[in-house]
Formats: structure tokens, sequence, C-alpha cells
């Protein structure tokens, strides 16, 4: 759950003179007026062959998303046969099928497809893709390919490779810091034998003992057009998009009926405590009650309920534990809410140094006071108009993780009715403080599992097999084959919104950009600092610095900030890159005045009360901890230094929290000098992407910016001078007992810098590391089975820019995945450059996908953003297509050879020492041992 912590402060400006006294701004409005902009007109109809079909119109731009969603998942699963739903869905996303041989990664590619994925959770399976509208008819028929002609192209080789994949899916969870909680807090709260005990990624030895013909069987119980709903949203009609669908689906056959298991809502038959360790800095708790799911009547008054408790930033247990005795450095509650069950979870993270169990305690009777005495009715207000907010901005992509067609899919699997968000919002609407109560009397005070974790040793790790045994011979299944995919229609080029610029009257330099397709507004406000700015003998000021702008400014309290953005429905957020650092609102447009006062209010007039510093600093410290305890962190720690080396403005933790000892020695005076040096408003732009016109907002912006003056102190100046050690290829192991997995990071700095042309070099680099078609990714991943997903990428920075490598790895491959990594980049660096076929994927590609990548609000607020810094022309995006259409396999090949020369890294690598030392020292290179910094 991601929300801003926030403490009370009172204290003087930092700028010269009084604070800026602010335009009055209108009231917010109402929250039924908010909710007025929730609409997602659609149609639907059903295939004789029982697929569902739902249509929504967004002419908005020339992509649609098309979502397949299956009423199987998790829960449906019998004993014996764990994990099964989930594997399926890879091999449905990564194995070929009977027509498309080469399966779906690479078409889908060559088209442009955005938000393309697959994902499995308790209740469903779903699969979906935003295209290019002429693409479309390619989209349905690898869709319909993927639904009616899937087994006879399924066979062992394949089905072991997804299982490795999957596996290492699993250890990569597992080796997360607390990774292992969730499943046994599944087990302890469900009886065996009910739907929702076991978790979706499944066991070990189901995985293992997953045979083909299982599989096959699998699939035809569950994957028939008649278990599954269709969902077509954006450039189409519902008339096309009926004869589309006939076309391409009409002709498979329904498949048995698969009814999503029915499952009751437990009750444990006395209060659980259950203890685990892992290997965590330290200790959490947990609080978890099964609950009704999302059809259920009280499920708003649930939802309110955790966000109220623990999920605003102004909630209950902020207020209590992070800032009132400060014994916690975060809480988070939330209702996960499934189709016939929800969860109702509470964490704490307990702050180093204090008595978990008298946390503990404390913990459950503000629980208990909570439920007793229900929440206010400004309580209520405030959180409806946050996720009315937050609905509104996830209602602007058409498709993905979470735009329209989720909504629409959701509803029509789920309740018969793709309309279904309309009760859940009249449900939101109509909750009160006695209803809340009520659904809290009824269902939290029953006996609750309360999971707790303290640092030690992890308990004994369930691996896979070593081996396995030979699996039983398997009939082929014949092939039906029907008509070629059809051809991709001609494509439109991209119309990048008209950047438009204006300057404040202190010379604030405004670049917007207008999209009309939700009524909400978008600033950032962005400075010439970021991690790079960091004092190199106190890393982590500019962290702690930021942190510190949302917890009170000169005249308002942190609560008091953090109501004020719930009743507005606005976010702030203050945040760095490595190179800039920016301070971020986002607004419902009907709010924006009295959003704009706020923002201009942190950003002006910080507080920095002495009591905030400290409670900050020891959030700070803790969140080093925790980073130094996860794989990632810990090699995102690393490389960094190994790279730039310790005087380099790029040389340290590119998360910012900084070292230890230098935020422990941060004083008040410190801050202070950070935020004069660097924010202020001679080292500003100020973007913004608004349904409204520049015209309307230029005076907003005005009235709050442009009286803004730089203070009499020098403004700061990174130093880029300093030289990067020279590269030096070998091993860096740091220490990690008891990892399943390794994580490798190999990397090098090029000769090369943001600012400079990389086009042509990051197409090269799409055929060697970037993307899951990527050679390295190809064969790790899907041809050997050792990793979830790696990745090599241009790191772009503004300055000397690195190359980096991500490869998450099984622990007994590690030596073995370095090796391979190797010989990849020399052959690709030598004599295996891009072959014709991959230079036309990665080109049609690129050149498809443009028209899609800019559908959202957020996408091309980050694109004004990465123009300014990399200096480039504010049409840079409609010149990309005939740039790429004009690449050659030679003109690639000679901008790979020419910035990544020989292709020879450093490799950092987590895991543990006592299971890969010995395979590190066999690739002949030298292994230098480092702690965790």
């Amino acid at each position: 759950m991601r929300r801003t912590t926030f403490a009370a402060v009172l204290a003087l400006a930092l700028a010269a003179g009084a604070p800026p006294v602010l335009a009055q701004s209108p009231q917010p409005v109402p929250a039924a007026e908010l909710a007025r902009s929730v609409d997602i007109p659609f149609e639907a109809f059903t295939l004789d062959n029982g697929l569902r079909v739902v249509v929504h119109t967004d002419r908005k731009a020339p992509v649609v998303a098309v979502a397949a969603w299956y009423n199987v998942g998790a829960k449906d699963e019998p004993e014996g046969q764990t994990g099964y739903a989930h594997l399926f869905e890879h091999i449905g996303l990564f194995n070929p099928t009977e027509n498309l041989p080469g399966g779906l990664m690479e078409p889908l590619r060559a088209i442009g497809a955005t938000d393309w994925n697959g994902t499995t959770w308790f209740d469903r399976t779903n699969f979906f893709q935003t295209v290019p509208t002429s693409a479309l008819d390619q989209a349905l028929y690898m869709e319909s390919d993927r639904m009616g002609h899937l087994l006879g192209a399924l066979n062992q080789e394949r089905l072991d490779n997804q299982r490795g994949v999957v596996q290492n899916e699993k250890r990569q969870g597992d080796n997360q810091p607390y990774g292992l909680v969730y499943y046994a807090q599944l087990e302890a709260l469900f009886p065996p034998g009910h739907p929702y005990r076991h978790s979706t990624i499944g066991s070990m030895a189901d995985l293992d003992a997953a045979s083909l013909e299982d599989l096959r069987q699998w699939h035809r119980d569950n994957y028939g057009p008649n278990n599954a709903v269709l969902v077509i949203a954006g450039d189409i009609d519902a008339a096309t998009a009926r004869e589309k669908v006939q076309q391409y689906f009409g002709h498979i056959p329904r498949g048995a009926v698969n009814e999503p298991a029915q499952a009751d809502i437990p009750t444990l038959p006395a209060r659980i405590d259950q203890l685990m360790h892992d290997r965590v800095p330290n200790t959490r708790l947990y609080r978890t009650w099964v609950v009704p799911g999302m059809l259920a009547d009280e499920a708003a008054d649930l939802q309110v309920a955790a966000s109220v408790l623990g999920g605003l930033a102004s909630s209950r247990l902020d207020n209590a534990l992070v800032r009132g005795d400060e014994t916690a450095t975060s809480v988070g509650t939330g209702y996960q809410p499934f189709h016939r069950i929800g969860m109702f979870t509470v964490t704490v993270d307990v702050k180093p140094g204090q008595d978990a169990d008298a946390v503990s305690r404390k913990l459950d009777a503000l629980i208990a006071d909570f439920i007793a005495n229900g929440p206010t009715a400004d309580e209520i207000a405030r959180t409806v108009t946050s996720t009315l907010s937050g609905q509104i901005q996830a209602l602007e992509p058409v498709g993905g993780f979470g735009g329209k067609a989720v909504v629409l899919a959701e509803g029509e699997l789920y309740a018969d009715d793709p309309g279904f968000y309309r009760k859940e919002l009249a449900d939101l609407g109509a909750v009160t403080p006695a209803s809340v109560k009520a659904a809290m009397d009824r269902w939290l005070t029953r006996p609750v599992l309360a999971t707790r974790v303290d640092p030690g040793e992890r308990e004994p790790y369930a691996e896979a097999a070593a081996t396995r045994p030979a699996p039983a011979p398997a009939e082929p299944l014949p092939v039906s084959p029907r008509e070629p995919m059809p051809p991709v229609g001609p494509m439109k080029a991209l119309d990048f919104p008209t950047v438009e610029r204006a300057r404040l009257s202190n010379g604030m330099e405004v670049i917007y950009a207008r999209s009309t397709t939700v009524p909400t507004t978008r600033v950032a406000v962005e400075f010439n600092a970021g991690v790079a700015a960091d004092p190199a003998d106190a890393p982590g000021t500019q962290r702690l610095m930021l942190d510190l702008l949302t917890e009170g400014t000169a005249g308002k309290t942190a609560v008091q900030i953090a109501e004020e953005e719930e009743r507005l429905g606005a976010g702030i957020a203050a945040f760095g890159s490595v190179d800039r650092t920016t301070v971020a609102l986002t607004a419902v447009s009907a709010n924006l005045e009295p959003s704009l006062d706020l923002l201009a209010d942190v950003i002006r007039n910080p507080g920095f009360r002495p009591g905030d510093i400290e409670r900050r600093r020891n959030q700070q410290l803790a969140a080093i901890a925790q980073e130094k305890s996860s794989p990632n962190g810990m090699g995102a720690r690393a490389l960094p230094l190994v790279l730039y080396g310790p005087d380099h403005p790029y040389g340290r933790a590119w998360s910012g929290l900084g070292a230890t000892e230098a935020v422990q020695a941060l004083d008040r005076e410190d801050l202070a000098g950070f935020h004069q040096r660097w924010i202020r408003p001679d080292n500003a732009q100020l973007f913004i992407v608004s349904d409204r016109p520049l015209a309307e907002l230029t005076p907003l912006l005005e009235a709050r910016f442009g009286t803004w003056t730089a203070p009499a102190v020098a403004k700061g100046v990174k130093a880029f001078d300093t030289p990067v050690p020279p590269a030096r290829p070998r091993v860096v192991l740091i220490d990690r007992p008891q990892s399943p997995q390794s994580l490798i990071m190999g990397g090098v700095v090029l000769p090369v810098t943001g600012r400079d042309d990389l086009v042509t070099l990051n197409a090269a680099n799409e055929v060697i590391g970037n993307g899951f078609l990527s050679r390295i990714n190809q064969d790790i991943r899907e041809t050997r089975g050792w990793s979830y997903g790696l990745s090599g990428r241009v790191n772009l920075l503004e300055h000397q820019t690195p190359y980096i490598v991500n490869a998450p790895v099984q622990s007994d491959r590690t030596g073995e995945s370095i090796a391979v990594l190797i010989e990849q980049y020399r052959a690709f660096l030598g004599d295996r450059g891009v072959t014709p076929a991959e230079r036309d994927r990665t080109v049609n590609g690129n050149v498809r996908q443009l028209p899609g990548s800019f559908e959202t609000s957020a996408a091309v607020l980050n694109a004004l953003r990465s123009n300014a810094l990399y200096g480039r022309p504010d049409n840079y995006w409609e010149t990309l297509a005939p740039r790429y259409e004009a690449l050659t396999p030679g003109a690639m090949d000679a901008a790979a050879r020419q910035v990544l020369g020989s292709g020879d890294m450093v490799w950092v690598v987590v895991g543990d020492a006592a299971v890969v030392r010995p395979q590190l020292e066999s690739l002949g290179m030298e292994v230098e041992v480092r702690a965790a910094r």
C-alpha cells in the first residue's frame, strides 16, 4: 500500500522573508460530483459457444485493448495440483500455439503491443494486450488461437521449460524479506481442503509432479469459451467488434463447464499467535481475518474500515504508532476482496530497539478501540474522495493491469454484470459510521491470526527436487489448422500532444501538454539535483529533506496536510531520481486550485521541526536496514559504488537512502542548507499535463510560484569532473545465507551520456538484452529455465551512463549463468550480430508501439520530463518512426560494438556464498567478497 507518512510540524519557513500568502481557493467539490466522472459505457453479447463479450468505445488514441479472462484460478485447483492455473498461464503466454509455432510473443512485439501480459490469482486467469487499431485482427487471431488451438502445440520439453521458469518465479518471491509469511498465513487461516488455503504459485512438489497429461486435462476442463469473458476496449465500435469476434472465436467449440469453487468464510476457533523468523532487520506484526468478498454487501464498509485504520496517510495507526509514540516505522491496513472471500490484514513494522511485545499489545488495543467506536463521518468522506480520485485516474488507459477493460471484465466474470462498478460506487457512497462499525462488529471481533516475524535464521525451505522421474510417454495430439494470421493494416503515425510553454514572473519555465481523457491535472516541479546532488560525505541528505517536505509546513501540521490531500482527492509526492529532484501533484481538476495551494506550501515553506527530523531519520535508518536485507537492495547499493567509485556523484546507492552513519549525523542545518541550495526557483522547471488549457493554468501557477524568490546562498553544483575508475572485470560476491536464488548484476560505464543520440544503440540492445525476446532472456529463462526473467539495459543518466544486467537465477546455476551471459555478449559483439529478422521485429515493434505509448497523462508528463533531462526537442517522439525504419543490421551492430566494446563487465552477485562461491571461482575470474554496505 503506497502512502506518505506525515508528522505534526510547526516551524519557520526557509525562504527569505515571511511565508507567502496564497490566493484563497474554492472549497473541494462534493464526492458525488466526482463520482459522475466514473462512467464506462459498454455493450455486451454472447456467442453461441458461450463466450461472453464486452465492448467499450474510446477514440482518444488509435489503440484497442484485448483482454481474455477465464473463471479459473488457484481456488479451483484440487489437492496435489496446486500451481496448475499459474503454470498454465505461463504455457498460454509464452509457448507456441498450433497455428503460431513461434509463439505469441514475437508477433505481439512486432505489432507494437503495449501493456501485454498474463496474470493468475485465486479466482481467475487473464491474458491481455493493447494493440494498434490496425493490428486488432492479428491480436484477435492470436487470442483465439490461445483459447482454441493450444493443446496440440504443448509437449514435454515446453512443459519442463515453463515449470523451471515458474519455480524460479517462486524462488524469486520467496527470497524477499518476509517472503514466506503468506504461505503460513493461508495454512493457518483456512482449514485443510478449503479452496483458498494454498497460494497461487503452488508448491514445489506439486509443480515437480505435474505431468503433460495433467496439464492437457486442466486445459480441457477450464479454458473453453464458455468459461471466458472477452473485453475489447478502445478505438472500435460494438458492431465491428461483434463481427470480428464471431470471425475469430465463433468456431471454437464449447468446453467443459467450470463452476468456480464455492468457499465459506471460516472462523478460527480461537486466536492464533504464529511466530516466524527471517533474515530481516526488524520485527513485523500482522493481524489477519478472513472476511466477506467483493460481492458482499459489507465490502464497501470493510474497504473504508481498512483505509481509516491504516490506509490513509492520516490513518489511526499512523497517528498512534508512527507519529504518536514512534514505536513503529510503518503501518498498513488492507482489505483484499476476492470472489468468495476477502482478507483484512494489518501490518506494523516495529521500530528497531522497541519492545515488540508492548507494540503488539498496543496494536490490539488500538484495533479494539476502533472497532468499538468506529470511524468519524469526516474520515469516511476523506476515504470516499480519495478512492474516487484513484478510480478516475485508473480509468485513463483502456487496458493493462488496471484500466477500463479490467473493470468491465471483473464485473462480468464475478457478478455477471460489466457495470458492477456502479453498484460498488453506490455502496461506497452509502457508507456511514454506523455501517462501518456494524461490519467490523460482525467480522473483526472474531478470533484473529496474529503473525509475528522476528529477526533470525529462516525456517527450512522446501526446494524443488534435484531430479524428477522420467515422464510417462504421451501421444501427440492432433493439430487443428486454420486460415493464416491476417496481416497488419496501415498504421497511424504518432500524434504527440502539442507542447506549449510559459514563463512565470520569477523566470520559472512552464512546460505543458493537454490531455482531456479524464478530468485530472498532473504537475511536476523538477529541480536539477537528485541523488547525485547528495554531499559525498553525507549520502541520504536529499532523501531525508524530501521526506520532511510532506511532514509539515510553517502553517500546517502533517496531519492537516494529509487530511487536506484526502479531502481534495489529491496526492503530493516528493522523490528523487539520480539526476533530478521532483515534487509532484496529482489532482482532480475540479479541486486544482486548493491542491496547488498545498503543493506550493509544501515546496516553499518546509518546517524541519527537530522532532520530525528525528522520527524521519529513524524511519530512513530502518529503510536502509531493510534495503541491506533484500537481494535487490544489496545489489543496487553495491553496483554504483563498484562502477563509479566513492567520489563520483553517481557512486552511491541510487535509492537515495544513503549511509547509516551519514544519516545519523544529519542535523537541521544540513537539511535547510540542502533545501536552500537546490530547492529554489532558479533551479526549477514546472511540467504540467491537464484537461484544462494553459491559458487557464498560467495565472494559477503565477499566483503560487511567481513570487517565489531564490535565497541569497549560492545554487548547488554537481561535480561530474570526478574521473570514473578504470573498468576491472571481476566478480564481487555479497553473502546472503539461505538464499534460494542469486541476484546477478553486471555493469560497465559506457563512453556516452544520456544526452547523446542513443536510438540506434538502444535498438541494437533490444536484440541482446532488453525485453522478453532478447537473446539473454530467451537463453537463460526460456531455454534453460534457470530464471524468472533477466535483462540488460542502457541505464540512461544525464551524464556518463552505465550498462546494467539484472539476472536473478537459481542458486545452483549462478556460475553457469554468468558464463552464459559472458558468451552471449561476446558472440553478439563479435560474429553473431543482429540478424535481418531481429532487425525487422525490433523496428516494427518500436514504430508500431508509439501511438499507444502516450495513452495516459502520466506517460505524457514523463515524456516531457525526459525530453528536458536529455536535451531533446519537443517533437522528439514524432521523429523516431522514420529513424527506426532507416536502421539496418549493420548500423545496429556498429553502434553496439562502438559503445559496448568487448562487453567485459564487473559482476556483483548477491547469494549464499557457501553455495555459489565455488561456482564463481570456477569461472577463472577474480572473486572479491564484500559485506553489504
